[in-house]
């Protein structure tokens, strides 16, 4: 009994004397709020769709004109496109988490867009006229997906400017951002790259943008005197200058249409680059970022990755070619650039000195030399005759279609013989056209020249390219010719190394990706 009791006894104390975890269950992690677009928004998509009803708001209350129910309607399309923008600052919210940037509005239809974070490549901030007036912009996270256009983008329109500097650093700045609600706007050294000489605009009216410009302006006013029913005989003397213009010589109508035409487009082209180009600077941020900032009006913000940097373009308009000048681009994988480097957001260098534009674009690739200087690979001799009959053949075609328009009454007589001088043109056009072709691969880039309107010299790098396509028309095929088509990620998605022998364009994609093409080749 006693060996029991002290059995019994020294097994007790081991019972009571283990330790009891009375901490508590760790809570479930704390949701990330959402975020609301700031309230000033109201006022923004008022004063955009309120421009866009000018012409009938001075018809009907200025004029005293009672509208025709066109007028009307596109009133009530205005007036709901207003309800749309109350709506969507009121149910639109976005957040973001670790991994993912997350927004959803929407009344009727929700909608919910999320974009990984590990897919995002840029960062574009906008502020035009109307978000200026009250402190707002416009950020665009872009993952930079070719083919899915503009659904593609997540849009927070408006937010503050402090509010789109913190998302631009933590959407980009991922390894130094400690938390999605604790990033700080510290703004780290940035080393500049380029930035816009205002002595520069005089290479302005060389560029292509004021006839652009010059279009866009006249078919504004054409809508403003449509909507407001204005007669053209009712400008009185303006009228009477353009009928004695008019009832003049043709020679000397045309040569002051001419002269009128030039004027205009200079003046449009040189503040336009203002305008557009005002401050315009290049840097280099240490975390390994290009940020891009230009503007007067509407100015703009885009930062880009330099990780996914994989070439470079520079472009030379004929006129800009006359006063050594150009423009360079980007060729950035997930940036689209095919409408436009402005719109797509990869320009380095507006029009400038084209060996300024060469220096950009070296810094830019950390290469001590632009790749686009290097010396180029001519074509054959049937590339000459394929281009100077393209050429002759579009100039005969436009004469034939003039000379055609003037037998039916729907063209003047003297326009086909004008357009005669287009022939003789359009044989330095197409020699012009085959001096600009060319190709080589210098060190790691893969280089390709083509154009003469607009001539393009691209420096793509080996590494970015993703695939080769080569193909050769019916002419093409009887020339003994082929073009060479390298894909990619990255701008436009496909570059061109036109017209080259067959032998010749298998050797340049083997040389250039030897591990892609070996298995096909003999």
């Amino acid at each position: 009994m006693s060996e029991l009791a002290s059995e019994q006894s020294s097994t007790v104390p081991e019972l009571t004397q283990r330790p009891v975890d009375f901490t508590p269950a760790p809570p479930p992690p704390e949701e990330i709020p959402w975020h609301r677009l700031n309230p000033l928004m109201l006022v923004i998509h008022p004063a955009k769709e309120l421009i866009r009803i000018v012409p009938v708001l001075v018809g009907l209350v200025l004029l005293n004109r009672s509208g025709n129910w066109q007028q009307w309607i596109g009133l009530g399309v205005v007036g709901l496109l207003l309800v749309r923008g109350v709506l969507h600052w009121i149910t639109a919210r976005y957040r973001i988490t670790e991994e993912q940037v997350e927004l959803k509005h929407g009344l009727l239809i929700r909608k919910s867009r999320a974009v990984p974070r590990d897919r995002i490549r840029t960062v574009d901030i906008t502020a035009e006229w109307q978000h200026r007036l009250v402190g707002l912009c416009k950020v665009k996270v872009g993952t930079g997906r070719h083919d899915s256009g503009k659904g593609d983008e997540l849009v927070l329109d408006a937010v503050t400017k402090t509010e789109a500097e913190r998302l631009r650093t933590l959407l980009l700045h991922r390894p130094s951002a400690p938390s999605p609600e604790q990033a700080t706007v510290d703004s780290p050294q940035e080393t500049v790259l380029a930035a816009v000489d205002r002595r520069w605009t005089r290479f302005a009216p060389f560029t292509l943008s004021g006839v652009a410009i010059v279009g866009a302006l006249g078919g504004t006013i054409f809508h403003f005197a449509h909507e407001l029913h204005l007669d053209g005989g009712a400008l009185g003397p303006l009228r009477q200058v353009l009928d004695q213009v008019l009832t003049g010589p043709v020679w000397l109508t045309v040569l002051i249409a001419v002269a009128a035409l030039l004027v205009v487009v200079t003046i449009a082209s040189v503040l336009g680059y203002v305008l557009s180009y005002w401050n315009f600077q290049v840097t280099r941020e240490p975390s390994g970022t290009l940020h891009i900032r230009h503007g007067l009006i509407n100015t703009r913000s885009v930062s880009i990755e330099e990780k996914r940097l994989r070439g470079v373009e520079v472009k030379e308009t004929l006129p800009l070619r006359l006063v050594q000048g150009g423009r360079c681009s980007a060729v950035v994988s997930g940036l689209r650039t095919g409408r436009g480097d402005e719109r797509g957001g990869a320009l380095l260098l507006p029009a400038a000195p084209l060996e300024r534009a060469h220096e950009v674009a070296a810094k830019a690739l950390h290469e001590a030399e632009d790749p686009t200087t290097a010396p180029l690979r001519g074509h054959p001799r049937a590339a000459r005759m394929r281009r100077v009959n393209r050429a002759v053949m579009s100039a005969v075609g436009i004469t034939v279609l003039a000379w055609l328009a003037s037998l039916v009454n729907f063209a003047p007589d003297w326009l086909w013989k004008a357009a005669l001088v287009l022939i003789p043109l359009s044989v330095l056009i197409g020699l012009d056209r085959f001096r600009s072709l060319g190709h080589t691969l210098a060190g790691e880039y893969l280089v390709t020249r083509s154009g003469s309107l607009v001539r393009e010299t691209v420096a793509l790098r080996r590494d970015g390219v993703i695939g080769w396509r080569l193909h050769a028309s019916f002419f093409q095929r009887r020339a003994g010719l082929m073009t060479v088509v390298a894909t990619t990620a990255a701008g436009k998605g496909a570059y061109h190394v036109t017209d080259v022998s067959a032998a010749e364009a298998v050797a340049l994609a083997d040389e250039t990706m030897p591990e892609l093409l070996t298995q096909f080749l003999e």
